[in-house]
């Protein structure tokens, strides 16, 4: 597929159609999506391959994977790691990030769809969720990366999940001002989480080896709207080496030569996100060598030994191609999600309904 393959307005449905299908078909009866068919699901990921069924058409299905969501949500707002067939698959610890993330395909399929009675059933999960994300908070900005089962926080936070919660909580708030809830609370905490990312850098990696080498660290802050433009230009110039391999996609880390395909697609939102379209084309193109007939995704390619690896074929895999797809052909209403920051106040609300009911 080349670059030119995908320019705005031009999604080609019919080549994503067997990966939308792929994602369906691993979907299970109870409306999770776990990694893959006999895997577990975690909440972060199942959102992900979610996402692309709402892009994908397949709203009814999205609608479930969320409903699965609401269903299996614990009393505090959280959710354990991972779950499989019906039951608890990890239940070592509950990440703010992971629970966060479901305020993103929310939005996202709100976005998509303008189904107000959805949203309007999501929002005490959603509430619930960024309440417990919420309290993991220190006087710094930061969140705290997970609490262990007794619900004790983890006492250190990623750069990248804390990036990732930085774009839930914009979404989350959109979602409040929507159904004319008060977000003056989250929009406090979204700034003070913003600050920390921006300016403290010691507030991260305390306990544990820095994560620099994760080339998420080095794109995340850009994908999530954490950097202005000429920031996010200068973050990417500045490590682009280290971690982009021509003609193959995005390092996962820096001292391996091991490309991922959802890295990459990543990578491709985070360069739309700072206004380098053309090479956001360009790594995108790179990335279909690594599909299979069904339409399903290797996860990477280990490149010194020449090798996929691992030998899996991950339904967020696949999310991230149709994300990815859709913010550069701009198909959807949800296409700028991962582009652009748009936080919504009351008036930018009521213009926004008038501009439906038009």
């Amino acid at each position: 597929m080349s670059g030119v393959f995908l320019s705005k307005g031009l999604f080609p449905s019919e080549f994503f159609q067997p990966t939308v299908d792929f994602i369906l078909n691993c979907q299970q009866a109870d409306g999770s999506i776990p990694w893959f068919e006999g895997s577990y699901a975690d909440p972060w990921d199942h959102t992900e391959a979610a996402m692309a069924l709402s892009i994908g058409g397949e709203w009814d299905a999205a609608a479930k994977a969320y409903q699965w969501l609401a269903d299996t949500q614990l009393d505090d707002g959280s959710w354990w790691a991972a779950y499989k067939a019906g039951e608890i698959d990890n239940g070592e610890r509950r990440e703010s990030n992971f629970v966060a993330y479901i305020a993103t395909g929310v939005w996202h399929h709100y976005l998509i769809t303008h189904n107000k009675n959805f949203l309007k059933s999501m929002w005490p999960m959603v509430e619930r969720a960024i309440e417990f994300v919420l309290s993991l908070q220190s006087e710094h900005g930061e969140i705290q990366w997970a609490v262990k089962p007794n619900g004790s926080p983890k006492m250190d936070a990623l750069i990248t999940g804390c990036s990732s919660i930085y774009k839930s909580l914009e979404c989350a708030i959109n979602i409040a001002v929507t159904m004319g809830e008060d977000s003056a609370e989250w929009v406090a905490a979204r700034e003070r989480l913003g600050d920390a990312l921006r300016n403290k850098p010691e507030r991260f990696d305390r306990t544990w080896e820095s994560k620099a080498r994760y080339s998420m660290d080095w794109f995340y802050p850009v994908l999530t709207g954490v950097l202005s433009q000429p920031q996010s230009q200068a973050r990417l110039k500045e490590r682009w080496d280290e971690f982009v391999e021509e003609n193959l996609g995005c390092r996962c880390v820096s001292d391996e030569p091991w490309v991922t395909v959802a890295e990459s697609c990543e990578l491709t939102m985070a360069l739309l996100a700072a206004g380098d379209h053309a090479r956001a084309v360009n790594v995108y193109s790179w990335l279909h060598q690594w599909r299979l007939e069904d339409g399903s995704y290797w996860t990477g390619y280990q490149f010194a030994q020449d090798v996929l690896w691992p030998d899996e074929k991950p339904t967020w895999t696949a999310g991230a191609i149709i994300l990815a797809a859709d913010a550069l052909t701009e198909y959807t209403p949800a296409a700028k999600l991962f582009t652009e920051v748009c936080l919504l106040n009351k008036e930018k609300q009521n213009l926004q309904a008038q501009t439906h009911l038009k």
